[in-house]
């Protein structure tokens, strides 16, 4: 288990770039099994979760060859569904929640595919029912083997059909649209989630020659076609790094500019950011933040205290409102943080209180935060990450904090975050990795 060790207090200066995008990378990589053809895709970020995806591909039989340090191709020609009933695709699947995401593909080329129940961050429940049900709805069957943790779904004749999902479930709507995109006829799903990740999904699809409309919306139509082709596809930047360095600029009163950024993409994140009293500037499509010795928190326009809350896209991404509660234990003011959709992913502001933040966890999903305005300094202590996006927020608040801070567990950092210290230590950041 690895760690990191952070000597906080210094504000940091320079240029940063975001990776891409980790949501999209797993859903476009996966959709590359819908096609026998080449495909090529840039961008892809060096993070533990794409990768051991790309590895999973790789053992299934897809051809894959790294064109540069963000660029790969595959070729999915000869897939072994043989792989898929053995113990190691049991062991790798179960450890990926990524894996889920071939289940689409793998049913609208091939009418089969099995899965392990997927693994992934510790924050609350995170059930399947959307994906299944949504291909019941195209004709598939499945068996849940419970003794063996193993799914069997399968499917020889999808067909189109109009379903609304029971939730907007963005990897949900990814695997239904996949499996949809080459079933015989129309298929309507309403309540489909419109992320520009699953947007970016929808379009590749359309250069593969899918035929889908309504992307951007809700209701999303797909045509089935009998053959899709190969294509070439860009990941858009990871708007959750973009958002974490929006925090972090502010809590360790930094001047960062983060650049290509594609600014359009982002929906609410700037805007929520700035309520909360942050400064920051575009400048073409980067964004620039001076260092700010203090921010404060708006209020309602009836003087209430500000809510941010996370939900369903547009509104702002549940993989930021870690980064926004510790954001705003330095700041003027008092928020409070409404975490609806998991309900343990609020947990680690323990190590924050034992950091001197002053938060009240109210319940599961809710935590008032009472920002100090920087007169009750942040100190370093030990802690360990219990997922992607606390743990970030965690070397945050490290970075902001005097004195040293030990963050252990940090393999769940390096499942969203590339090469996370170096590109911190290119702008000041004290931190060192502790390989054991």
């Amino acid at each position: 288990m690895s760690s990191f060790e952070i000597r906080g207090g210094n504000k940091l200066k320079g240029e940063i770039i975001p990776q891409g995008a980790k949501n999209e990378a797993l859903q476009i990589v996966s959709a590359v099994l819908l096609t026998p053809e080449k495909v090529t895709i840039s961008n892809i970020p060096n993070i533990r979760d794409v990768m051991k995806l790309i590895e999973l591909l790789g053992e299934m039989g897809v051809e894959v060859n790294q064109l540069s340090k963000d660029t790969f191709t595959f070729e999915a020609k000869n897939v072994n569904l043989e792989y898929l009933l053995t113990d190691d695709f049991k062991k790798k699947g179960g450890a990926l929640r990524g894996s889920i995401m071939i289940i689409g593909p793998l049913l609208a080329r091939f009418g089969v595919a099995y899965i392990p129940e997927p693994g992934g961050d510790k924050i609350g429940r995170r059930p399947v029912d959307t994906h299944l049900r949504g291909f019941e709805n195209l004709g598939a069957t499945f068996e849940h083997l419970k003794d063996d943790r193993f799914y069997k779904i399968n499917a020889k004749n999808l067909r189109g059909a109009y379903m609304v999902l029971d939730e907007a479930s963005v990897t949900g709507t990814a695997n239904v649209l996949m499996a949809a995109s080459l079933a015989k006829g129309q298929t309507t799903i309403y309540n489909a989630a419109c992320e520009p990740y699953l947007q970016q999904l929808c379009k590749m699809i359309v250069s593969m020659g899918g035929k889908i409309s309504g992307i951007g919306s809700n209701k999303l139509i797909i045509d089935g076609v009998d053959r899709l082709g190969g294509c070439e596809h860009r990941l858009l930047p990871d708007m959750i790094e973009i958002g974490s360095f929006i925090g972090l600029a502010a809590t360790t009163q930094s001047e960062i500019t983060i650049k290509d950024c594609a600014i359009s993409e982002l929906g609410v994140i700037p805007g929520v950011f700035r309520k909360m009293g942050i400064e920051m500037e575009f400048r073409g499509d980067d964004i620039y933040l001076p260092s700010q010795e203090s921010y404060k928190i708006q209020s309602l326009i009836d003087g209430s205290i500000l809510t941010i809350r996370d939900g369903i896209w547009p509104a702002f991404t549940p993989d930021l409102i870690s980064v926004a509660l510790v954001t705003a234990t330095q700041a003027k003011g008092s928020v409070l943080i409404h975490q609806w959709m998991f309900e343990s992913r609020l947990f680690f502001v323990d190590n924050l209180i034992d950091m001197g933040a002053k938060i009240i966890l109210c319940d599961p999903h809710r935590a008032v935060v009472i920002g100090s305005n920087r007169e009750t300094k942040l100190r370093g202590i030990t802690m360990s990450s219990p997922d992607i996006r606390a743990g970030v927020s965690m070397l945050i608040a490290a970075l902001a904090a005097q004195g040293k801070s030990t963050i252990h567990n940090i393999e769940q950092i390096d499942r969203g975050y590339q090469d996370i210290e170096n590109r911190l230590k290119a702008i000041g950041a004290d931190i060192t990795r502790i390989d054991s």
